[in-house]
């Protein structure tokens, strides 16, 4: 699901989608019905033998019967797929989870879906809209969306972040000198 859609995606929180976007299923692999899925979540342990998933468009649930870790893949197979034909039919859709099914992340911490859609505020001036979260090894780094089409880069430090609420839907940051313009 794109960024674009969260606030529509049936979840009764401002920026709380129904579903999360957990891996995209790529080819069957083996005989027994297995198939690689690359993963984008930061919890690839939540996914396990037994837990429901929410597979395609559609986003019809499936229970996941056994997985295995093959490089940077994970294998799965699911309940009532036991054969490389009826594995190769998912390739290409996503898999989700449901938002309520995440960990609670302790005080101060969010996801990446909590963010998105804050409006991002300096003082008394509106920069504008967290639109994307750039993951650099050192820092995020948050996307802003100003409303003359430019971006504004703002590192995720807690020298320039200063209040993240969720609740409100904003930001409160202290630019440092050169982040403007």
């Amino acid at each position: 699901m794109d960024d674009h859609n969260k606030k529509a995606a049936g979840s009764s929180t401002k920026n709380e989608p129904a579903y999360l976007l957990i891996g995209r299923l790529q080819k069957s692999h083996g005989i027994k019905g297995e198939i690689a899925m690359r993963v984008h979540t930061q919890f690839p342990e939540r996914i396990r033998a037994g837990k429901s998933v929410y597979v395609g468009d559609e986003k019809g649930e499936m229970i996941v019967a056994s997985i295995r870790w093959k490089a940077n893949l994970l294998l799965l197979r699911f309940d009532g797929i036991d054969n490389p034909e009826a594995a190769s039919k998912l390739t290409n859709y996503e898999v989700f989870t449901k938002t309520r099914n995440l960990p609670k992340l302790p005080e101060g911490q969010y996801y990446h879906h909590q963010l998105i859609g804050l409006e991002v505020w300096q003082g008394d001036e509106f920069l504008g809209e967290l639109t994307d979260i750039m993951e650099t090894g050192a820092n995020d780094v948050y996307v802003i969306q100003k409303d003359d089409a430019a971006e504004l880069l703002i590192p995720a430090i807690p020298d320039v972040i200063k209040v993240i609420n969720p609740e409100e839907g904003i930001m409160i940051v202290e630019l440092l000198e050169g982040l403007r313009d």
